[in-house]
């Protein structure tokens, strides 16, 4: 006798999601890493993260350099380089120079799967004991006032320059370099940062035509960093053009002449350009103040 089928059709199920991603799990027996979801879904740069996961994926003993990172990556040494800070920064890397038993340095490397380790000299890093925390109620701990923040550099000294201060026409000719190259799209803050360079330029002769020129001329195929990046450079270490001189008189031309005029003192005629007294009167006039001061 034949199985009983049903034509009915399938139950939906209840706790699939209405949209975004689905994963598809596999339980994973062999070469796989474990990533903390902090690393993994850490705010900022995409870089920053696949570095992070890559180094995490090696077995010890790997280099790590930023040559040896650019072989497997294919971003060059400004972003390699950035995201190895980045990650130093917040405590997933650090760098220490040691000194080997024949007395040479060297440069150690220790990547933290959770920022804050602490590695161990001979051997494997030991996980931290945990500390007692102190009693509120203890007497022999006394509450510390909280210190007020301190600002940083950056909001002090160097604040983010704001694009409705910036020159108009020179960031009218930032936001015209996509048309000649739709990479150069800058941000309102990049485009504020670089717009004083190009106020000084516009401010020296330069127009915009030319300005544009320079800043599009023979770029490269392939950016290793920001638009911005490359941008500043060239406004930065180009010279700006010398002002034009006053243009010399031609071969033929005669220089001007100034007109006679009539002095004041003792009615002799003199070139000058406007009426007054002669050099004999002026000179004879500067006697008579000084005899008179004395």
């Amino acid at each position: 006798m034949a199985d009983p089928q049903s034509n009915a059709r399938l139950r939906a199920d209840a706790g699939a999601p209405t949209s975004g991603v689905i994963h598809v799990r596999t339980r994973l027996t062999a070469d796989f890493t474990v990533i903390s979801n902090a690393l993994a879904q850490r705010r900022g740069s995409a870089v920053t993260v696949g570095v992070a996961a890559y180094i995490s994926s090696l077995p010890d003993g790997s280099p790590v350099s930023i040559a040896a990172l650019c072989e497997h990556f294919s971003e060059g040494e400004i972003l390699i380089s950035r995201a190895l800070r980045e990650l130093e920064a917040a405590g997933y890397l650090e760098r220490c120079r040691e000194r080997t038993p024949t007395g040479q340095v060297r440069t150690r490397t220790y990547f933290y799967d959770v920022p804050g380790g602490h590695p161990a000299p001979n051997g494997p890093a030991k996980p931290p004991r945990p500390r007692k925390r102190p009693s509120p109620t203890d007497p022999a701990v006394a509450p510390r006032p909280e210190a007020a923040p301190v600002p940083g550099p950056e909001e002090t000294e160097n604040p983010a320059p704001a694009l409705a201060d910036a020159d108009p026409k020179a960031v009218a000719v930032l936001t015209t370099l996509r048309r000649v190259d739709p990479r150069l799209v800058l941000s309102a803050q990049e485009a504020a940062r670089l717009a004083p360079a190009v106020a000084e330029w516009l401010a020296a002769g330069v127009g915009p035509r030319e300005i544009t020129e320079l800043l599009t001329a023979r770029l490269p195929d392939r950016f290793r960093a920001r638009p911005a990046s490359v941008l500043a450079f060239r406004l930065r270490e180009t010279p700006l053009p010398v002002p034009p001189t006053a243009p010399l008189p031609q071969p033929g031309e005669r220089p001007a002449v100034l007109p006679f005029q009539t002095c004041d003192g003792c009615e002799r005629a003199f070139r000058a350009p406007e009426p007054g007294h002669c050099r004999s009167c002026r000179d004879h006039l500067g006697e008579e103040h000084l005899r008179a001061a004395g």
